[in-house]
């Protein structure tokens, strides 16, 4: 097999190689914002339930790629730390996306049941994810049981959050409310296969990009000694949350507010389960166990910052500061302390 594939590559390709596929991300969410919109509206699924579904499955598709190359080339730590490095800087890109948002709080406005439950969805993973590290290391064929009670909380949620037919819970409308309703779509004129398509093409582009990006982090690793948990936290995550940040961003300049928050919240679900992922590619082990202080540490800071973006959107703050609610104020600094103290 040739080495491209399988050993490291040079330096100057890997930061190529690196800054190409993170490119090749952004381009292709932002088609993905405009193709899931007008999907949500066809399939009647709305934007809360779509974005976090099949949204978040997308654009997680480079993490999820990144997460298996890197268990199954046993560097459990970037593995383990592109899942959860994900999900704290996807969380940061609500911050981003309010940022973008002038006319109120993105919060306030994408407040929706979905989205609140989703929430509540992430931080139950994520502790279920803490429970495993810190219990027994058992292992039945390789894989951790964590990661098939993972996998069916998380069906179980979804299942939970779609049959909400008749909430017992409402976001108060106001003027800033930004109701998820269907809209003339900019593909009129284009069949659902063939958006369908166009959607599943891009996603493949997607999850290219995370392949080349596992293989450039593990290289960059190899050539500088950086320390594992920084590069897997922040450089791999970093481009982990492209994606999601680059979709919110998209998606909240078309007017889908419920789509951007969505798409955040449900691809951090969804990274969560690439820990599952690893676990079932690392075969040196339990993946949960393997991981090191550093990323305990930002599976914590991830749970930290989770609890504050679903606060924020219980409060439903109008304005903060600097045109941001108070969680996008504390989701920064938590996220650039952890960032600090990886570093250090």
């Amino acid at each position: 097999m040739p080495a491209v594939w399988t050993g490291p590559w040079p330096l100057g390709w890997s930061i190529a190689l690196f800054l190409i596929a993170a490119a090749v991300t952004v381009v292709c969410s932002v088609r993905l914002a405009a193709l899931g919109d007008a999907l949500a509206d066809r399939t009647g699924w709305g934007e809360a339930l779509f974005g976090a579904v099949f949204f978040g499955l997308i654009t997680s598709l480079s993490g999820i790629v990144m997460t298996a190359v890197s268990a199954a080339g046993g560097q459990p730590a970037l593995a383990y730390g592109n899942a959860v490095g994900g999900i704290a800087a996807q969380t940061l890109a609500v911050v981003v996306a309010d940022a973008s948002y002038r006319r109120v709080n993105l919060e306030h406005a994408a407040a929706s049941l979905p989205n609140v439950l989703f929430g509540c969805l992430l931080i139950a993973l994520l502790g279920l994810s803490l429970m495993a590290s810190f219990g027994p290391e058992a292992t039945l064929l390789g894989v951790h049981p964590a990661s098939l009670v993972l996998a069916a909380f998380y069906w179980g949620g979804i299942r939970l959050i779609r049959d909400q037919e008749e909430p017992m819970w409402r976001a108060v409308r106001t003027r800033e409310t930004v109701l998820d309703t269907p809209e003339e779509e900019r593909f009129a004129g284009r069949g659902g296969r063939g958006l369908w398509g166009e959607f599943l093409a891009v996603a493949a582009l997607v999850a290219l990009g995370g392949w080349a990006v596992a293989r450039a982090a593990g290289s960059l690793l190899e050539a500088t000694g950086l320390n594992a948990g920084f590069v897997g936290a922040v450089l791999m995550g970093g481009v982990n949350a492209l994606p999601e940040a680059v979709t919110a961003v998209a998606a909240v300049r078309r007017g889908a507010v419920t789509l951007a928050v969505a798409a955040i919240v449900g691809g951090n679900c969804l990274d969560v389960l690439n820990l599952a992922i690893g676990d079932l590619f690392f075969r040196g082990g339990s993946l949960y166990h393997a991981a090191g202080s550093d990323q305990l540490f930002l599976t914590g800071a991830a749970l930290l910052m989770t609890t504050v973006l679903l606060g924020g959107m219980l409060v439903r703050q109008k304005r903060g500061w600097l045109r941001l609610g108070f969680d996008g104020i504390v989701l920064l600094a938590v996220y650039l302390g952890s960032v600090t103290v990886l570093a250090f």
